[in-house]
């Protein structure tokens, strides 16, 4: 969606004193960070000489308990290389309903691979039915396209998907032969969330990618983790999407940086969530909306006709909030303070109580 999309009239409304509720996509490099940015040692990537690069694929790797990882520019490209490495042209992938890789990512798989998308009921807790997966394999018919891939995602409009079902659907996958890819944009929200370790939630997969610029607050990149047989062609894939970078240690220092500083804070941002989704609790009743919180996500449903109304008193207030519709999606992260979710959460309610 464009910026006039997101933004509309209220554009004109934005101040340096904003507090940002559209995603955790928008946080700010700290001076920490910034440092460790100037002081990077760097290389050409493309020749596999950026010693940061180099020291962030292998740390990455680790914590997720694969092989290998390849640094990206993006989330979309990094799941779509995985694809690719998965799929060939005529295939087909299984993906949820609601998963970033068919919503948001422009059909990629389709456009650029010639891979078909087959997608599949999203249950409440976020995660596949096991025998949807299997009714969805096509028999080996030349009428019918190569069902060759799972696509899982985790968290799910912010809620962690427990190992067990993410488990119990892998399985499913690999006993017709599927490979299974993770997006894991926010695997680490997820595993602090089930107090698990991010490599115990990648195991299920044979490709996981995580956002470093989400909830871990770098400025941009994505990590690609597989096993060394799969690096080679996750590499070629890169190189023809156009994500190959020369000196890209100046961002990989950034996500090193995050890696250290900010995975441990995570919880900070599921509280300040928790707080938000309390402190507007009570307008389930006195105004008959529906709030629900997960992770470091609150969503918000007012009816119809309060919804622009809603957003334009917020931005009105100083808060930066999207117009998703019908559930207003309002996300936590490290540049939120509990003051600042006290502010937001009195902005909200006075918008209800003054409504006449």
């Amino acid at each position: 969606m464009s910026a006039q999309g997101i933004e509309g009239i209220d554009a004109n409304m934005r101040t340096n004193q904003t507090i940002d509720f559209r995603s955790d996509t928008v946080t700010q490099p700290d001076e920490g960070m910034r440092r460790a940015m100037a002081e990077a040692e760097v290389g050409d990537d493309c020749y596999g000489d950026d010693p940061s690069v180099n020291h962030l694929e292998q740390r990455f790797a680790q914590l997720v308990g694969k092989q290998a990882a390849v640094f990206f520019p993006s989330g979309t490209q990094s799941n779509l290389s995985a694809i690719l490495a998965h799929c060939g042209r005529g295939d087909e992938l299984l993906v949820g309903s609601t998963y970033h890789t068919l919503t948001s990512e422009a059909g990629g798989a389709a456009v650029l691979g010639g891979v078909s998308y087959c997608t599949l009921p999203v249950e409440d807790d976020g995660c596949i039915a096991a025998d949807d997966i299997a009714s969805a394999i096509k028999p080996n018919d030349p009428h019918f396209p190569k069902t060759s891939l799972l696509c899982l995602e985790n968290t799910v409009s912010g809620k962690a998907v427990s190992l067990e079902r993410m488990q119990s659907v892998a399985d499913q996958a690999r006993q017709f032969g599927l490979a299974v890819h993770l997006d894991g944009a926010r695997i680490f929200n997820a595993a602090h969330e089930l107090s698990l370790q991010a490599h115990e939630l990648a195991a299920v997969a044979d490709t996981v990618s995580a956002c470093l610029s989400k909830g871990l607050g770098g400025p941009a990149g994505t990590m690609l983790a597989c096993d060394s047989s799969l690096e080679p062609t996750i590499r070629r894939n890169r190189k023809v999407l156009g994500g190959a970078m020369r000196q890209s240690g100046i961002i990989a220092a950034a996500g090193l940086y995050a890696l250290d500083h900010n995975v441990a804070r995570l919880g900070e941002d599921h509280r300040r969530a928790c707080l938000l989704a309390e402190m507007i609790a009570l307008l389930r009743v006195s105004a008959g909306v529906e709030v629900t919180q997960a992770t470091n996500m609150v969503f918000l449903k007012p009816a119809r006709h309060d919804h622009a109304p809603l957003r334009r008193h917020l931005i009105s207030k100083g808060f930066l909030v999207t117009d998703k519709a019908p559930a207003m999606r309002f996300v936590l992260h490290l540049g939120h303070t509990d003051h600042d979710v006290e502010r937001f959460a009195a902005a909200i309610t006075s918008y209800f109580s003054n409504r006449g």
